[in-house]
């Protein structure tokens, strides 16, 4: 696997205290919206995936609950299920949707498009070792933490929205509020209307590393 290509968007005014000093990103997560696979239980994995009826009706739902929220920019994942997610909740604003090769979910290899029920006793083997033809859930945390240290250079003192998928969001959880990943890969998941996270003024200069790292 090859590296994942960085996206450079940068924000027009990145935010600045009286003093010149950089400020904290305000970041809120959101997953993308219910797939077909979802609703199959498909791992959909790097496939692309596509929203189903229930999906896009929900994707609205979330424009509905995030279009006046004052957000800078939407980050996305460059999948179509997080994409198709972002068209639907936000269209017809002027938000700037950024797609991010970097936001993808974990890449499962041959996995990819497997059901669920073989996927899940699989991923405490691959928090380090990659799947088979893919990735592990340790160079996910690694892409997320590169997309955080452009986001602290360029997106300071702003408000912004990331849309991706559950790798992503155990990377946040491990990069930003010290999680374990090992304690994160065989929880169940719970739907909650975004999760929010502070992107601290000093990310760059501290590295972003997870607990245990130096």
């Amino acid at each position: 696997m090859g590296p994942v290509p960085r996206n450079t968007t940068r924000a027009a005014n990145p935010g600045h205290d009286r003093n010149g000093a950089a400020m904290a990103v305000d970041i809120v997560y959101e997953t993308h919206s219910i797939t077909e696979d979802n609703e199959n239980g498909i791992a959909t994995g790097w496939l692309p995936g596509r929203l189903s009826a229930a999906g896009r009706r929900v994707a609205a739902e979330l424009g509905d609950r995030r279009r006046h929220d004052n957000f800078a920019a939407v980050f996305v994942s460059d999948l179509h299920r997080a994409v198709e997610t972002a068209q639907i909740a936000f269209s017809g604003t002027t938000i700037p949707i950024h797609q991010d090769p970097r936001l993808r979910e974990c890449d499962y290899g041959e996995l990819n498009g497997c059901p669920v029920t073989i996927l899940a006793p699989e991923r405490s083997r691959h928090i380090d070792v990659p799947f088979p033809g893919g990735q592990s859930y340790r160079q996910v945390i690694a892409a997320t933490r590169d997309f955080l240290h452009d986001l602290a250079g360029d997106w300071s003192g702003h408000r912004v929205l990331v849309i991706a998928h559950s790798a992503n969001r155990w990377a946040l959880d491990c990069l930003l509020t010290g999680a374990s990943i090992e304690d994160l890969v065989d929880a169940p998941f719970r739907w909650q209307d975004g999760w929010h996270y502070t992107l601290p003024t000093d990310w760059s200069a501290t590295g972003g590393n997870e607990p245990g790292e130096r």
